[in-house]
């Protein structure tokens, strides 16, 4: 199997979706993803299914296979762009303002405006005759292929009504009864009205996107990439950053763009990663230091050797799990789906049981049952429903990007509406994991001690390893035959003598000593041969989190492999509510399983130790280097490295379920009351067209809110 990434152009609401949704799994492809606002379309696919068979199949349904939006040739140029532009009436704008012409003077009698001559019945044939090609070429094909999909959507509905008044005023023109069936200005302000709407509500949705869009286009830029003479004289030459490869070095100066992932290998600077993070202060940067593709260096000089381009840089991870995020559906959804997917069919029904309604037992002309049944057609809006769930999600994703908090899945957004309680790992978690070497003492020379504890200690990601190995760190190391991590015990090697070597917690020495107050312990064939204490600072932020967490009647847990001395301490600093201390990896796990089976229940750990108890919270959420994004267990990661952002995360998944609860309830709503009062006559099929196109930018709006709203 293969995963396949399409962006495909021409969906317009969720039954455009659906129609795709369905004839890709109706060819045997599986977790197939749609999600029509962003155009991103992936599934997985049997390597001997064509690509091509697949694309041709989604263009006969009415839509259009696109390059990324992000890919471009080696000059730069946005093919996508270029080919859009010159298409006659290529968007809704266009089409709306052309229409806007012709159906403009038909408008006038309604305004109270009357004009002989625009009342004549060849004249207002003539105005609606161009406004009804363009809408049939675009709604009726749009349509067709709807019917086609097995899933009709909105087009249809403005199809049948238009086709329906301007066949009904044809008749009456050909018959020389024109003042009895004259309703062309009906077609022409459906179809006019219709595609100012669609425009309102493209510019809305895109509005909803406005935050990945600032990220995506960080990927854009250009480089100053370092090449060498004959005479090994250094030359720089600018070429657009995606044109780097891995290996290349590049300068960077003050002001300008980190063009890829990067390591320093000379200068130092201030950078700015907050399009990244969230964080505005800028990072200090040296020799060394990894560099982030899209931040910004601020102050200073670099030379830099590209460590990741395209596809694998962090940046472009970003995009990938945002999107892949926005394609889920979370549980809220599937209700509105389904009913999307037979709502037309139960709209054409209403509509002639209005028309037979009207004519039969309301006794009115057929003129005026016609003109009802068209309304009800035209201002049902199964798009409202499509619209509620992906655009609060795209707003909620965004700004959580935006601010540095990931997530890697819809569901988790809806998760958190009923957290009760959060689980804190403590290392690297509530501390900052940046620990120093505050005593130590080996029963072997000093300097052969360290050596050992230098070279198993660089093997490992766990923080206090990471100190020892800076601390003690040495050209002479030892050369291992085998070493291995063993989670909750340590760094166990083998020499090329056959010695054997550990370097861990006191589980690992407990059979060698009673003192279990030391950090690390080393241990060289079965005897203890020293000890190593290091020192942890709790983070700035972290006793205001718990706070916070309190106030919203959230209990606090802390959940470590540590001693239980110095876990029940850090407890007592924060107020944390409930401790369990001295736990293995396994056991972490089996306690998260039982506290989410109490109550949902989030877990915020490190993500390397701690995957798998991340894994078995309703929700786990990740601190972590942001050069590991691609491979955390958990659902959201908090890019900063800190807490800070952990009550955004929270108050945004709740916030953004909130706002799909509203966007749905004014759909469904909207529908019920709607359809009963144009049955009834009591709107016009004008009047009824302008509401449709406004009652899915009023989704966006409240959608858009999010961006602003408080929800921490």
């Amino acid at each position: 199997m293969e995963t396949v990434n399409m962006k495909v152009k021409g969906m317009s609401c969720t039954n455009c979706a659906l129609s795709i949704n369905k004839y890709l799994e109706k060819e045997g492809l599986q977790n197939v993803k749609v999600n029509f606002i962003g155009g991103d379309v992936s599934f997985d696919k049997d390597v001997n299914i064509p690509k091509e068979k697949i694309k041709r199949g989604i263009e006969r349904l009415g839509y259009e296979v696109v390059p990324d939006e992000h890919h471009h040739d080696g000059h730069g140029h946005n093919h996508t762009h270029e080919s859009n532009s010159k298409k006659l009436l290529g968007n809704n704008f266009q089409r709306f303002i052309f229409c806007l012409v012709f159906a403009a003077p038909l408008f006038l009698h309604m305004l109270g405006v009357h004009i002989s001559f625009l009342m004549n019945e060849y004249v207002q044939l003539g105005l609606t005759l161009p406004v009804f090609i363009v809408g049939m070429l675009y709604f009726g094909k749009s349509g067709i292929r709807s019917l086609l999909g097995g899933v009709p959507n909105m087009d249809v509905l403005v199809s049948i009504g238009s086709i329906a008044s301007f066949a009904y005023s044809l008749y009456g023109t050909i018959t020389g009864r024109p003042e009895q069936f004259m309703f062309y200005e009906t077609t022409a302000t459906i179809i006019t009205l219709v595609f100012m709407g669609n425009w309102l509500e493209d510019k809305s949705v895109q509005t909803t996107q406005s935050a990945l869009k600032k990220l995506a286009v960080t990927q854009k830029t250009m480089a100053n990439k370092i090449v060498y003479d004959e005479s090994r004289q250094e030359q720089i030459i600018h070429i657009e950053n995606t044109q780097l490869k891995v290996g290349d070095t590049v300068l960077i100066k003050t002001g300008e763009p980190v063009p890829m992932d990067a390591v320093i290998t000379w200068g130092e600077a201030s950078v700015n990663e907050a399009l990244l993070t969230g964080e505005s202060i800028p990072v200090e940067k040296n020799l060394n230091d990894k560099l982030i593709g899209g931040s910004t260096v601020e102050n200073g000089a670099l030379k830099a050797k590209i460590t990741a381009v395209g596809e694998d840089t962090v940046l472009s991870n970003i995009l990938k799990m945002v999107r892949d995020a926005q394609t889920e559906k979370p549980p809220v959804q599937q209700l509105a789906d389904k009913i999307s997917a037979v709502f037309v069919p139960v709209v054409l029904s209403i509509a002639v049981i209005t028309f037979l309604a009207n004519y039969f037992l309301g006794h009115h002309i057929v003129s005026a049952s016609v003109l009802r049944s068209i309304a009800v057609l035209v201002i049902a809006c199964p798009c409202a429903m499509g619209l509620a769930t992906p655009a609060a999600i795209a707003v909620g994703l965004g700004r959580a990007a935006r601010n540095g908090v990931l997530f890697k899945n819809a569901r988790s957004l809806e998760v958190f509406n009923n957290i009760q309680q959060v689980i804190f790992d403590k290392t690297g978690t509530l501390t900052t994991g940046k620990f120093t070497i505050t005593s130590y003492k080996f029963f072997i020379d000093e300097e052969q001690g360290k050596r050992i504890a230098y070279s198993l200690e660089k093997f490992s990601n766990h923080p206090i390893a990471k100190s020892i190995s800076t601390s003690w760190k040495t050209a002479n190391e030892i050369k291992w035959s085998n070493i291995d991590e063993v989670k909750g015990l340590g760094m166990q090697a083998s020499g090329l003598n056959g010695s054997t070597y550990i370097a861990g917690s006191y589980n690992a020495a407990r059979h060698l000593t009673n003192d279990d107050t030391h950090n690390v312990y080393i241990i060289r064939n079965n005897e203890l041969i020293g000890w190593i204490d290091v020192a942890d600072e709790i983070r700035s932020e972290a006793k205001n989190i718990i706070a916070m967490l309190h106030a919203k009647n959230i209990k606090t847990i802390l959940l470590s492999g540590d001693r239980k001395d110095k876990t029940q301490a850090v407890a007592a600093k924060l107020g944390i509510d409930e401790v369990i201390a001295e736990q293995t990896p396994e056991q972490k796990s089996a306690w998260v399983a039982k506290l989410n089976d109490a109550a949902p229940t989030a877990m915020v750990g490190d993500g390397i130790n701690d995957a798998p108890a991340l894994a078995k919270a309703s929700v786990g959420i990740s601190l972590s280097d942001a050069s590991h994004i691609a491979v955390q267990s958990a659902q959201v990661v908090l890019m900063n490295n800190g807490l800070k952002n952990l009550p955004l995360s929270l108050g945004l998944g709740k916030h953004t379920y909130i706002t799909i609860k509203q966007n749905l309830f004014w759909a469904f709503l909207y529908n019920v009351v709607a359809i009963p009062v144009a049955a009834f006559g009591f709107l016009t099929p004008t009047f009824g067209a302008l509401v449709m196109g406004l009652s899915d930018v009023v989704l966006a709006i409240n959608s858009v809110r999010l961006n602003w709203k408080k929800v921490v």
